[in-house]
């Protein structure tokens, strides 16, 4: 099994920032694809950043210039730094995580935390 924790979610105005965090219970982590992604109301699952082993980051177009991924292999966890947040943003917000390459189909990831909420307000 592979275990991801979340935290981080919460209520937040337009304009404000969140960090999320993730870790993971799995001794691979160093060579894993690590991604978030999220799930806004009577919206589909959408990837929106993904971090490679190598830790080259890629983002969808929304997010980019807003959001950035980072991961420290050391504390086996993922983070995603969200600036600028608008209440389109507002969603759960989920960690997976793969073997080797990334991908932005989340049917390509086996594991998946358990979620945390961000809510933005206007």
């Amino acid at each position: 099994a592979q275990d991801l924790v979340e935290s981080g979610g919460g209520p937040v105005q337009a304009g404000g920032s969140l960090r999320l965090s993730c870790v993971a219970s799995v001794y691979t982590f160093s060579s894993a694809c690590m991604a978030w992604f999220r799930q806004g109301p009577g919206k589909e699952r959408e990837g929106i950043a993904l971090i490679q082993p190598s830790g080259e980051a890629l983002y969808d177009p929304f997010v980019e210039g807003r959001f950035t991924i980072s991961r420290d292999n050391s504390e086996n966890t993922v983070y995603l730094q969200m600036n600028s947040l608008m209440p389109e943003d507002t969603a759960m917000y989920y960690c997976a995580i793969r073997s080797r390459s990334c991908f932005w189909a989340s049917t390509k990831y086996p594991g998946w935390g358990q979620g945390t909420q961000v809510t933005v307000s206007s």
